[in-house]
């Protein structure tokens, strides 16, 4: 079980980027969280396998068909076990 804190760049709200991001989970299996920040990013936490995890971080660089990705930060973080993914 890995854990992986995401933050992501540029045209991510509005766009449904957060919805978005909970289907690819639930089609990979991996728990965690999505939230928009004030500042226009999205903040994301992805547990499960580490080919789950890195699955859902690539599709992070792209997002869906709306978005416009512009950075992605990338830190490992020890897993909590959470057991469901929410859009917070």
């Amino acid at each position: 079980m890995v854990r992986k804190h995401v933050l992501v760049s540029g045209v991510v709200q509005g766009v449904f980027f957060r919805d978005s991001c909970r289907r690819v989970a639930g089609q990979q299996g991996v728990t965690g969280w999505v939230r928009n920040l004030r500042d226009g990013r999205v903040e994301a936490v992805f547990e499960g396998t580490a080919e789950s995890v890195d699955h859902l971080v690539e599709w992070s660089r792209r997002g869906p068909s709306g978005a416009e990705v512009t950075g992605v930060t990338v830190e490992e973080e020890p897993a909590e076990g959470l057991t469901a993914f929410e859009i917070r």
